[in-house]
């Protein structure tokens, strides 16, 4: 049930290997160190990755009368998840439905998780432009959703896929909270100097063009790659992706 969810957060990419479940990830725990209720909802069915990045494999669902219960990273219970991921045995199951099951799967994630008193709800959608996301909409009428946040990365295939995702949102109605250029530089670990390994600004450029805000850019950094269960501004907050993630965060929080 989203009755007890106060905003709704879709994070979308064109493709995959772009980063959106570690974006996903940070923004919720950025927001829970602001002193927010998160819950992150996975139905990346195909590809469930929150799980592994909070280090919550192995973790049961539980029942209750009003439906399941997310799994909580901590006593607080200011983080909740629900992911595909709790219900198989190992992370190496594959997930072998039809669409049809698919969607009934999602519509069953979105009305039956006891979400309660959640400040936002981060829904980590898959790659692409199909069944699912369209499922994930249908469902959402009747709640307030602030927008999908598009994930990118510098090179201009992922760019060129981003630009479906921008279509997609503009068709559906789904209002665009902004681009995020994720994989942008590479932080070195020894001296903190962010060197571009690929093309830059190609994140904003597409977000001039179709007259969407632009988040910012957030580097690879392999000490972030090493604690993807904690914020990354509470570990190293001189880090670049620190500094990107905060404004992130803020602007998802004040949009104007």
């Amino acid at each position: 049930m989203l009755t007890g969810v106060k905003h709704v957060v879709l994070v979308m990419s064109g493709k995959g290997g772009v980063g959106k479940s570690t974006i996903s990830t940070q923004l919720a725990l950025g927001l829970v160190a602001k002193g927010l209720r998160v819950g992150i909802l996975d139905v990346d069915l195909c590809g469930p990755s929150i799980p592994y990045l909070l280090k919550l494999e192995n973790q049961e669902v539980h029942q209750c009368e009003a439906g399941w219960v997310p799994v909580y990273t901590d006593d607080s219970k200011n983080l909740g998840v629900l992911s595909i991921g709790f219900l198989t045995k190992s992370r190496n199951d594959s997930i072998v439905w039809r669409g049809p099951k698919k969607t009934a799967f999602i519509k069953q994630l979105l009305s039956d998780v006891f979400w309660e008193d959640v400040d936002y709800l981060i829904i980590d959608t898959p790659p692409g432009t199909s069944d699912e996301h369209i499922t994930v909409m249908e469902n959402l009428k009747e709640v307030p959703c602030d927008g999908a946040i598009l994930v990118t990365t510098p090179q201009q295939m992922s760019l060129n896929d981003v630009r479906k995702e921008l279509t997609f949102c503009k068709k559906t109605g789904i209002p665009i909270i902004g681009v995020i250029e994720n994989m942008s530089g590479y932080v070195c670990p020894n001296c903190s100097e962010c060197t571009n390994l690929f093309s830059s600004n190609g994140g904003k450029s597409l977000a001039e063009y179709y007259q969407v805000p632009f988040l910012g850019t957030v580097p690879i950094d392999p000490r972030v790659s090493a604690e993807t269960s904690k914020y990354v501004g509470s570990i190293y907050p001189e880090s670049p992706v620190s500094i990107s993630f905060d404004s992130i965060v803020s602007r998802v929080m004040n949009p104007n």
